[in-house]
């Protein structure tokens, strides 16, 4: 049959690829097809080939078509370019009878339910479909805590919404596959990691009961090279995930969607918010898994619909160098004290160390001070060494022999120091309070030392039971004082952000008539003996 027809070479389809390219530009286009035939004149065969590229971004769009173009030996009929009817929205090329679709399609927002317990899953699930979600996600701990039992119970509650069971297999794809299909998943992760052979079998399992498989690449490495081999092997979708550890590490998932070249729709997961999600969607995924910031919000369904507001209003990325410093702060200031021993597992809490000065709450780098009973020369020369916005730590040895007063306050204020620690007494407390200069210490009294310049500014300290370095982060408010290692300031920051988050759901529930036993399941998860 193909000899009947007449063909032109590659060099002729150039002006119907730009024609078609430009129309992507003007964003003309929202549905088209792309009708070629990719003829191999040594086996005497063609073949069918299924692009899908997300709404709005041209880039992909064109990348996916231009891809085949030169890549494939392709040859064309004699054709026409013409527009379709009104109501299609769309433009038709018209050759030979085997066809290449590129589908413009809008992104898929899915909601990850990385939570304990089913019933909580599928409260929150719901609240998120009432705000536009369309795929809802088993997440890893709620099929290792509840089991397929999750997925069945996912199925039944919402029949018409695809359902993924993040499995992230690694091993016995098939039987793991078998599992969550016969459960009821459309959609089952698979790691990015896992052997070729597991994948391939995953593959078969998954093709005999028509759910698709969905690879992970968390932790991958070589990604892209990855990626493009799970893509030619036939997995269905290709997650580019950051984990939540990498997260906290300031990791993010936007970078790793460069100098993609894949015909397989894209999911980006982890850490995702409204703008990273608008982002995302700008740089070619089609896939937006969003967890946290959707299932810990105060109210699911607004959360939702911002984000897939922001999804269908893409956004170039913009490089911001990013001042860690800066963003430590900011972080810590949205986290309260107890947020963040959560966040270090119950540690970094001063002993005996409480506010002076009611509703004042510091964040800074400690400048430490290493002192004895009552002298103030060292913490009073700590205040010419201090940057604005640092925090003076002393140790001072003694809870009867005031290092400090209103004096130094004062002069504190004027330098833009953010506050003092100190593991002893202070004086002068009534006149401090006027000034509203935050103060922490053990006690107060009325009476100070002699200034005999013993001691050491910037030294190792053990201050409230806590070993503070000069340039550790102090986070104090009405709960105590926290310390915070400065090499993990960032991650510990992010983490106590999360447990703010967690509570904000936590919360939520409560107001709503449970109480925090029955939200938080304790008896199911007290530690067996």
């Amino acid at each position: 049959m193909l000899r009947n027809r007449k063909l032109f070479p590659y060099t002729e389809c150039a002006v119907l690829y730009n024609e078609v390219v430009q129309c992507l530009r003007n964003r003309e286009l929202f549905l088209f097809t792309l009708c070629v035939v990719l003829y191999n004149e040594v086996v005497q065969q063609s073949r069918i080939i299924s692009i899908h590229v997300v709404c709005g971004s041209v880039q992909r769009s064109c990348a996916a078509i231009e891809s085949y173009f030169r890549t494939q030996s392709v040859w064309f009929c004699r054709t026409k370019l013409c527009r379709c009817e009104t109501h299609t929205k769309g433009l038709i090329i018209l050759l030979l009878h085997i066809t290449v679709k590129v589908t413009v399609i809008q992104p898929i927002l899915q909601v990850a339910l990385d939570i304990l317990e089913t019933e909580r899953a599928i409260e929150i699930a719901t609240e998120a479909i009432a705000g536009g979600a369309e795929w809802i996600e088993a997440g890893t701990p709620l099929i290792k805590s509840e089991g397929m039992d999750a997925v069945r119970k996912l199925r039944e509650t919402f029949p018409d919404k695809t359902i993924v069971a993040d499995m992230k297999i690694q091993d016995t794809g098939a039987l793991e596959v078998e599992m969550a299909s016969k459960a009821g998943a459309d959609v089952i992760t698979i790691l990015a990691t896992a052997d070729n052979a597991t994948v391939e079998d995953a593959l078969r399992a998954a093709h005999k009961y028509g759910t698709t498989l969905m690879a992970d690449l968390l932790c991958t490495k070589n990604w892209i090279v990855r990626a493009k081999e799970l893509e030619r092997i036939g997995v269905g979708y290709i997650n580019f995930h950051t984990g939540i550890d990498q997260q906290m590490k300031g990791e993010t998932p936007l970078k790793l969607l460069k100098n993609l070249d894949l015909v397989a729709p894209i999911a980006i997961a982890g850490g995702i918010d409204a703008e990273i999600a608008a982002q995302a969607v700008s740089a070619g995924a089609s896939i937006i898994i969003v967890g946290g910031n959707i299932t810990r919000s105060e109210n699911v369904t607004e959360s939702t619909k911002k984000i897939i507001s922001a999804m269908h209003k893409p956004q170039t990325t913009v490089n911001k160098k990013t001042d860690i410093q800066k963003e430590i702060i900011r972080l810590l200031g949205n986290a309260s004290t107890p947020n963040i021993t959560d966040a270090i597992h119950r540690k970094g809490a001063m002993k005996n160390v409480k506010s002076m000065i009611a509703g004042q709450k510091i964040v800074g780098q400690a400048v430490t001070v290493q002192t004895f009973e009552g002298d103030w020369a060292k913490p009073v020369e700590a205040i010419d060494i201090a940057k604005p916005g640092e925090i003076i730590v002393i140790y001072n040895a003694s809870k009867h022999v005031a290092p400090w007063g209103e004096l130094a306050s004062l002069s504190c204020i004027n330098k833009g120091i953010a506050g003092v620690i100190i593991d002893g007494a202070v004086r002068d407390i009534d006149d401090i309070r006027k000034l509203k200069f935050p103060v922490f210490a053990c006690s107060t009294v009325p009476s100070a030392g002699e200034p005999k310049g013993m001691g050491e500014i910037n030294v190792e300290i053990v201050c409230g039971g806590q070993t503070v370095r000069q340039g550790d982060y102090i986070v104090g408010d009405d709960n105590g004082v926290v310390v915070i290692p400065k090499e993990r300031a960032y991650e510990i920051a992010r983490r106590a952000v999360e447990v703010a988050k967690t509570e904000q759901r936590i919360r939520e529930e409560i107001k709503r008539g449970k109480t925090l036993s029955q939200v938080l399941h304790l008896e199911k998860w007290e530690k067996m003996s």
